[in-house]
């Protein structure tokens, strides 16, 4: 038997259907002049009544979103259509993330029916998994992909935004080579296509996405008569000084990371050296390569002159650390930290660091490389030692 309804302004009617019961409201009529109705379905009267209930509340509040929209479509919404001025390998690292962490765990959840309570209990359920920074990614992408649901009237609130995100297991701390174990991995890298990168990372510092972001045209020779900086592409390397313009990374939109990133590096002997080298062994690779080389004037490449994947870096990276026996657990990115650590024990100045580093103050070199610093608390005791024992013994 049909059973009439008033829900707010709207009369509908439930009425029996298959195993349960269907409910339907009408909302008038469309611009076409045809009848405009609002349904759901449910096992009872009474579902049906709050299922039209929620329906009628969100179609008020201006939200459209479809009975089955579910977080993982949000998500995907968000990464296809949200991220559009995003660098495309950090698209790739959000949704990996996404397909490992979000959607397999809530993303049945219909979006209309997430709770904060849902989402508290799916990142508690995280934290002996990922690391807090990685819970905080996550939490982030969850945020942020309801959020671009809320811009087009498919939510009414962002229950993300409610919580708080939970600390998670501790992270491995970045690592610094020794003197000793960098000169074993410098040795260990020749044989590597990997070396000039290797070489020139630990030995000025710049960080993973400006190396593979590096162009020949930055490489530059000082041409005496000149009184001048020239590429090594029109001068050559038969020349004593030469240097990095370090302008770009593979950042979105090619910039390095901050204003003060940006900067020039004059090479020591062994990073010239190995690029001199390096310069040669490119020529033969794009001969080789024939039509397949594409032209990007990278300094660091596949062999066919395309960018180099970060991944790949990577696990190159860790055959050198192997052969050099210290293991598989290093990063790429601990060059540059070896690198400060080396500065720092060689008695360079902070703010000779912070500057090479690229860095806008000394107090984000002393906060990200704290662990590679070289503590000076002591020198005022070394110096008192020093006087006083000077004094005694006089």
């Amino acid at each position: 038997m049909d059973m009439k309804i008033v829900i707010g302004r709207y009369e509908g009617t439930i009425y029996p259907e298959g195993d349960g019961y269907t409910g339907a409201v009408s909302l008038g009529f469309g611009p076409d002049g045809r009848r405009k109705r609002l349904k759901r379905k449910g096992r009872t009267k009474q579902d049906v009544k709050d299922k039209l209930n929620d329906a009628v509340k969100d179609l008020e509040s201006g939200v459209r979103s479809p009975a089955n929209y579910r977080v993982a479509n949000a998500v995907e919404d968000w990464l296809s259509q949200g991220l559009k001025k995003v660098d495309p390998s950090t698209v790739t690292t959000l949704r990996i993330l996404a397909d490992k962490h979000i959607i397999p765990s809530i993303g049945k959840t219909k979006l209309m029916d997430l709770r904060a309570d849902h989402v508290d209990e799916w990142l508690d359920g995280l934290t002996t998994k990922l690391s807090s920074r990685s819970l905080q990614g996550v939490h982030s992408i969850l945020k942020r992909a309801i959020r671009h649901a809320q811009a087009r009237d498919k939510v009414v609130r962002n229950v993300a935004e409610l919580v708080t995100t939970p600390k998670g297991k501790a992270g491995r701390p970045s690592k610094a080579l020794t003197l000793g174990e960098a000169t074993v991995v410098l040795e260990k890298a020749k044989s590597s296509r990997l070396h000039a990168y290797v070489v020139v990372s630990l030995t000025t510092g710049i960080r993973t996405e400006e190396a593979r972001a590096l162009r020949w045209v930055h490489v530059v020779a000082w041409v005496e008569d000149e009184g001048a900086w020239r590429p090594v592409t029109e001068v050559g390397f038969d020349h004593e000084r030469f240097a990095i313009y370090v302008w770009r990374s593979v950042r979105a939109h090619g910039d390095t990371k901050t204003e003060k990133s940006r900067r020039t590096l004059e090479l020591p002997t062994p990073a010239v050296e190995a690029l001199r080298t390096h310069h040669t062994r490119q020529a033969a690779q794009r001969l080789r390569a024939g039509g397949a080389w594409q032209d990007n004037n990278l300094v660091f490449c596949s062999p066919i002159g395309t960018p180099l994947d970060a991944a790949n870096v990577r696990r190159a990276f860790r055959l050198i650390t192997k052969k050099a026996g210290i293991g598989t657990n290093w990063t790429p990115r601990e060059l540059r930290h070896s690198f400060v650590s080396i500065m720092s024990d060689s008695g360079v100045p902070l703010e000779n660091i912070a500057d090479l580093c690229g860095h806008s103050s000394t107090a984000v070199t002393e906060e990200v490389y704290r662990h590679q610093l070289k503590p000076v608390i002591t020198k005022g005791a070394e110096a008192i030692n020093a006087v006083f024992g000077a004094a005694k013994s006089a």
